[in-house]
């Protein structure tokens, strides 16, 4: 069964939880008509990625304006049980469609931060929640690490999806463990807005013997509220030209990438390509060579069937 799949290249509400997931519901309602079975967003859509900013924090010391700007950050992160994560969970069965959205979450009312990715199904409501094991540079300054039981995937009606967030594509083995649960449709949303970046998505899908959407914002410096400009410590930092893509299991392109707008990218995905593709190259398979190597990940949960989730 074809499976119809789009990547949403825009950008948030900056710093506004519920203005952002507003704007959502208006998006996917001007998409309605390409009837997507899976729709994937950047990383940290809610509430936005905060590129070029230092949150006042420099080796031995903390600004108070800084604290401030993660208190306004915090407080408009996501929590799974909300009424935001419901209404995301209402806007999936709507559209009939599986959404992957990218949030920087809050596990506890006033605890950590973490990068999050959740998976929302039309037919269960949320999945579960794929949590960044390594943030990048400064994002460590806001974003806790996650474990080895947030490498999750699931067997979904349109096929085994998971995935990991933007720098975490870099790390060899975080990817074998995700090409050892036999993901069919890896996910990579990104703030990584570099040309180099679209290579790493090509070698992801002939590595791994899958499709690849990588997603990634779409911003411009003219979009940032007015509030936050001087607080930022790179004015160029918060130029995002996008770069999304679709890649296939033999590393073609199908869509994008994506450069210099909003908009979205959609595929007709054959999930059969992905079995076919590994007569050259199965790398849980003839190229595993379990004799020699041996993957042990401390926590990760096997494949989780979506019939099971309750």
């Amino acid at each position: 069964m074809p499976i119809k799949v789009g990547v949403v290249q825009d950008s948030p509400v900056f710093f506004d939880r519920d203005k952002t997931i507003a704007k959502i519901e208006e998006l996917l309602d001007r998409y309605a008509s390409l009837e997507c079975d899976l729709l994937v967003f950047p990383e940290s859509f809610i509430p936005g990625y905060p590129r070029g900013f230092s949150f006042g924090a420099t080796v031995g010391n903390r600004t108070e304006e800084g604290r401030r700007l993660y208190g306004a950050y915090h407080k408009n992160s996501v929590e799974l049980r909300s009424k935001e994560v419901r209404k995301l969970e209402e806007l999936s069965k709507k559209h009939k469609a599986y959404l992957v959205m990218g949030v920087t979450e809050k596990k506890d009312l006033n605890g950590s931060l973490y990068c999050s990715m959740l998976y929302i199904s039309p037919l269960k409501g949320l999945l579960g929640v794929h949590r960044k094991i390594k943030p990048t540079g400064s994002e460590r300054i806001i974003w806790d690490e996650a474990a080895g039981e947030d490498l999750v995937t699931f067997k979904t009606a349109v096929g085994k999806i998971g995935g990991l967030i933007c720098w975490e594509n870099y790390m060899p083995l975080a990817r074998m463990a995700m090409y050892r649960q036999g993901v069919e449709i890896y996910i990579a949303p990104t703030a990584d807005a570099r040309e180099s970046w679209i290579p790493t998505m090509r070698h992801i899908a002939l590595e791994g013997r899958c499709f690849v959407l990588g997603c990634n914002e779409y911003y411009s410096e003219a979009m940032l509220p007015a509030q936050y400009k001087d607080l930022l410590e790179d004015t160029s930092a918060v130029n995002c030209p996008g770069g999304s893509v679709i890649v296939s299991p033999r590393g073609e392109i199908l869509a994008g990438p994506l450069w210099g707008e909003a908009g979205i990218l959609t595929a007709t995905l054959d999930l059969d390509e992905v079995t076919a593709s590994k007569l050259d190259f199965d790398v849980n398979g003839h190229y595993g060579r379990n004799d020699i190597f041996h993957l042990s990940v401390l926590g990760q949960p096997p494949l989780k069937d979506e019939k099971s989730i309750k």
